[in-house]
């Protein structure tokens, strides 16, 4: 990998710039070389003219010696004179890697660094923009291929936080093992005990009048995962919202592939279209309305999650 000899990582999400520096430094030095060619320096403890000894240090059993200082934005503030000078000329066989939570552009550093190495803004995407990201991460870090589709499908089941979601596609990687792609059926077997998964199993069966199964299912949500008392009835309306909509659509003709297209359908789309079969507007209208007031009597003290949701499920087996 060709490089420059310096590198400064910015911004405010650190889960990510770890991540992004961790990439860093595997593509510099090889695992084998970092006993001796990686300093790992703590801006609490060494100075300035610490960091820039080891970086004219020569490097041994290796081409290159790497300093890093993460958190260096105090380190920077006072000790910008001395870096400008190293800026300025860089030792040929070091390499200085800076991680900051920001790096405004219009610093002398700024100016001088877009000549003597390279800056890596870390911005977390807007919500369209994730997938794309995903992708890229993959294929980067792990050499894998993440679809639009499956990327879409892991933002929706893990949220929009970007390092969580990165740490999510590592452990796809290492699960997928040698195939290259990363597809929906292994989001499902990692993951699968996930709450919308899980949400969308206990609705199936309430549908398809399996009162056991359903009973079942709910409590084995509550029973493998503490936080489901705080996420299952988001993930329950969000079912129930995704089939309200998609059956309006249906009612006013649309056909089946544009709804999964327009309301971004992944998965088993045949069992969720299944589903739509076998209820009308007016009754999943219902299950929101109920839901909202779960909701606000959760939220106000008046129930818990666990009765409340269970008591909606009896219902709606009644029903």
């Amino acid at each position: 990998m060709s490089h420059t000899p310096i590198y400064v990582i910015a911004g405010k999400e650190d889960s990510v710039i770890s991540i992004e520096c961790r990439k860093l430094v595997d593509n510099l030095l090889e695992a084998e070389k970092r006993t001796t060619g990686l300093f790992n320096a703590d801006p609490a403890r060494v100075s300035a003219s610490d960091v820039l000894d080891e970086l004219r240090t020569l490097p041994f059993l290796t081409d290159k010696r790497v300093v890093l200082v993460k958190n260096a934005d105090k380190f920077v503030s006072e000790n910008r004179e001395l870096l400008e000078k190293y800026f300025d000329n860089p030792c040929p066989t070091g390499i200085l890697i800076l991680t900051v939570s920001t790096w405004p552009a219009g610093t002398k550093l700024a100016r001088k660094l877009t000549k003597a190495g390279k800056l890596i803004s870390i911005t977390q995407p807007k919500p369209w923009q994730l997938p794309a990201r995903l992708s890229r991460y993959a294929n980067d870090a792990h050499n894998k291929n993440l679809t639009t589709e499956t990327a879409e499908l892991l933002v929706e089941l893990v949220g929009e936080n970007l390092g969580q979601l990165y740490s999510e596609i590592d452990k796809l990687a290492l699960f997928a093992d040698n195939q290259r792609v990363i597809t929906i059926k292994h989001i499902e077997s990692l993951i699968g005990h996930n709450r919308l998964f899980n949400a969308f199993a206990v609705i199936d069966a309430v549908i398809a009048g399996r009162a056991a199964a359903a009973i079942e299912k709910l409590r084995s949500m509550f029973a493998k995962d503490k936080t489901t008392e705080f996420t299952v009835v988001g993930a329950f309306a969000f079912h129930f919202r995704r089939m309200f909509n998609a059956k309006a659509l249906l009612d006013k003709g649309v056909n089946s592939n544009e709804v999964a297209k327009t309301l971004r359908l992944w998965g088993n789309k045949n069992a969720f279209f299944a589903q739509l079969q076998k209820v009308s507007l007016k009754q999943i209208g219902a299950n929101l309305e109920r839901l909202a007031k779960i909701d606000y009597e959760i939220k106000t003290g008046r129930t818990n999650a666990k009765i409340a949701v269970e008591q909606l499920v009896l219902r709606l087996l009644a029903s």
